[in-house]
């Protein structure tokens, strides 16, 4: 039976120790080989915290990627980037002994405290999307990334000065930088996958707000939507910000305003009585949204029908 309770991890020294390589170099920052890690079948399908943010660079024998229900074709590497006191498991394939290259670069929040980078870090969106929605990467964009981190590595190493700190904190900043550029190339480049996702999005739209769920539940959430998806909240969000330029929510409200014009404009229903259809427990609320979102009140908009 796999351990319920997730292990936590709460330095990189501990991280080191767990799994069995050199004591690190630093304490605050790390970049680690992959193939220097060693795997204990104790530990698989065991559920893990960090209490640092960790950044990686992966390529694995006997290891699927994929990107929602596409097969990745980006196949030289898959990057993928976890927030503390994020839960994660690493499962590998009993039957074959794993071969892994590639990189990890761990980075304490301690050690970027002072910088810029602690107050835009959490503007990255990418760092809540789920494994199976990594990034990867073409050939020229991995040499890319590999430099940047081979620098961070190189700067830690040396003789740590007054200098060092911000120097590999905007190493850092470049690399969140330039795979912020890459995850915007994937969702265009993968137009296909990307459609597919948007067409499921506004079937569940339209099935819900056509159904009883929106009188019985309200509107339906982020979380919801996401969730009936099968992608994260952040990452769907960011795919309709790059395809539509509008948020979930954003998407989700446009759906309800159309559905209230039709009601609005085919019905003789009053006001409350349309905005209980659509789930809004006080009228004053449905008509807020539907001015800020049309400039008119829905009184206003049925009359412009006369």
């Amino acid at each position: 039976m796999p351990n319920k309770k997730p292990y936590r991890i709460k330095t990189i020294s501990e991280f080191h120790r767990f799994r069995g390589l050199p004591a690190s170099e630093h304490p605050l920052i790390s970049v680690i080989d992959y193939a220097s890690i060693k795997h204990s079948n104790e530990n698989n399908s065991m559920s893990w915290v960090l209490d640092f943010y960790a950044i990686s660079l992966k390529k694995s024998s006997h290891t699927k990627f994929k990107y929602g229900h596409q097969q990745c074709d980006f196949d030289e590497g898959s990057l993928f980037f976890m927030s503390p006191n994020q839960v994660f498991r690493v499962e590998v394939d009993k039957n074959h002994k794993p071969v892994n290259s590639g990189w990890l670069l761990l980075i304490h929040p301690e050690f970027i405290w002072g910088t810029a980078l602690a107050k835009t870090i959490k503007q990255y969106d990418f760092f809540d999307y789920a494994i199976n929605e990594a990034l990867f990467l073409s050939p020229n964009e991995e040499l890319t990334i590999n430099s940047i981190v081979q620098n961070i590595k190189k700067e830690y190493r040396t003789s740590v000065d007054k200098f060092s700190k911000q120097i590999i904190s905007t190493h850092i900043e470049n690399l969140l930088s330039y795979s912020e550029r890459f995850y915007n190339r994937q969702f265009v480049t993968r137009e296909k996958t990307n459609h597919q996702i948007l067409e499921r999005l506004e079937k569940l739209l339209t099935d819900y707000f056509n159904s009883d769920d929106l009188i019985i539940k309200g509107l339906p959430s982020v979380l919801y939507v996401s969730e009936e998806l099968n992608v994260s909240q952040s990452y769907l969000g960011s795919l309709l910000r790059v395809q539509t330029g509008q948020n979930t929510q954003q998407h989700i409200h446009n759906k309800l305003i159309e559905k209230a014009k039709e009601r609005l404009s085919t019905t003789d229903l009053s006001i409350s009585e349309v905005a209980y259809e659509l789930g809004f427990e006080h009228s004053q609320s449905f008509s807020k949204l539907f001015k800020t979102k049309t400039n008119l009140s829905p009184l206003e908009f049925r009359h412009s029908f006369n």
